[in-house]
């Protein structure tokens, strides 16, 4: 079994280094592209865009299909697209493989969250699952630095080498995974308007899902102009970037490996407000810090309390259904990542015409906020025990 959280790990560590990667790479991105900050922000955009329209219809179809399949061949594609992400010269065919990655990985992340619960001890799922969340976390922490780093021997580099690695992964999982079979017959199985339509049956998922949808908008509009931020404020390159990013993934990574035994003592409802409150504090903070070295403890700081309440909320939402599962789990991440969308692009627009970075933070704050009522309202804590 740590064999195949192992495999999880990685799985969630090559996607999240993926998916983070562009941020730290806009601005070179930007002259080589020749395009405007509003534009760059579309990059972003487009993998969101894939992910999120597609996680709508690969969750409810993995639910009758075997889980091992789906994932292999999400893995595929996502090696494949992010790969020729590197060989690209014009800003169109990048929007175009970051679509295409975005719809890969959307057919094989949410089938690693859905199998947690699937192999996993029903007493050791939060635990697995901070585990797993560490691999997004290490990806901040060392994926994204180290891309940096190689990006300062060209862009592309850390495309082509994300995609290689990809190809590893997937022969290991043919390997190692056993096969998950569907949750439910297909012969059986509802259309996926129905799917959704009984999962969302009542106030507390749909509240509970645009509470995490709010969360994560307003998680990604802060995070998607960091790169920018710091490169016209403080002028660092994109190495200098990649390591203001290895504090901040260093704190997501402590938070997500130790944060659950903190949920434990402190209990769900309460590790959700003071964390999402704290979060809010040190965002509005953020944009008058004077010098890189507060920049870093103070980002250190928020994705410490966001590796401890990220598992907490994909807990919480995995409480709303037994049976359907990896639907929870692909419109969980369809959520996150349709805030990505909406996040990079309002935070493109924010940065550019209504006062740079203040605006953004201010804008993340907001979204938090409302996260946070629309939770506690919810009643979905209510469904969710710690051990």
């Amino acid at each position: 079994m740590n064999k195949i959280i192992t495999l999880f790990f990685l799985i969630m560590f090559f996607i999240g280094t993926d998916t983070f990667i562009v941020s730290p790479l806009l601005p070179i991105l930007r002259e080589s592209f020749g395009i405007s900050i509003e534009q760059s922000g579309w990059i972003v955009s487009a993998y969101a865009l894939g992910y999120a329209l597609f996680a709508l219809i690969a969750g409810p179809l993995s639910d009758a299909w075997n889980r091992k399949k789906v994932l292999l061949f999400g893995l595929l594609g996502f090696g494949i697209f992010t790969l020729l992400c590197g060989f690209v010269v014009d800003f169109w065919t990048m929007f175009a493989f970051r679509l295409l990655a975005g719809i890969s990985a959307a057919f094989a992340s949410p089938q690693v969250w859905a199998a947690i619960p699937q192999l996993v001890q029903p007493h050791k799922v939060l635990k697995a699952m901070g585990v797993v969340t560490a691999g997004l976390a290490f990806s901040q922490m060392l994926g994204v630095p180290i891309g940096s780093y190689l990006a300062t021997a060209g862009w592309q580099t850390p495309f082509i080498m994300i995609g290689c690695c990809t190809f590893l992964i997937v022969i290991w999982t043919a390997v190692l995974l056993p096969a998950l079979p569907p949750s439910i017959q297909k012969q059986k199985a509802p259309s996926i308007r129905n799917r959704y339509r009984s999962l969302l049956q009542g106030s507390t998922p749909k509240v509970a899902f645009l509470a995490y949808f709010l969360f994560q908008l307003g998680n990604f509009a802060a995070f998607s102009f960091i790169g920018t931020w710091l490169s016209d404020k403080f002028s660092l390159n994109v190495a200098d970037i990649g390591t203001v990013i290895l504090f901040l993934g260093l704190g997501n990574t402590i938070s997500s490996l130790f944060g659950s035994s903190l949920v434990n003592k402190v209990g769900p409802k309460h590790s959700l407000i003071y964390g999402v409150i704290f979060i809010g504090l040190l965002y509005l903070l953020l944009p008058y810090l004077p010098s890189v070295t507060y920049v870093e403890i103070t980002y250190f700081l928020i994705f410490l309390i966001l590796g401890m309440i990220f598992p907490l909320m994909m807990s919480m939402l995995q409480t709303l259904s037994a049976t359907a599962r990896g639907t929870v789990s692909s419109l969980a991440n369809s959520s996150m990542y349709f805030g990505t969308m909406v996040g990079s692009f309002t935070a493109g627009m924010l940065y550019a015409h209504s006062g740079g970075f203040i605006s953004v933070s201010l804008f993340s704050v907001i979204c938090f906020g409302v996260s946070l009522i629309l939770f506690l309202r919810s009643g979905v804590l209510l469904g969710l025990r710690l051990k």
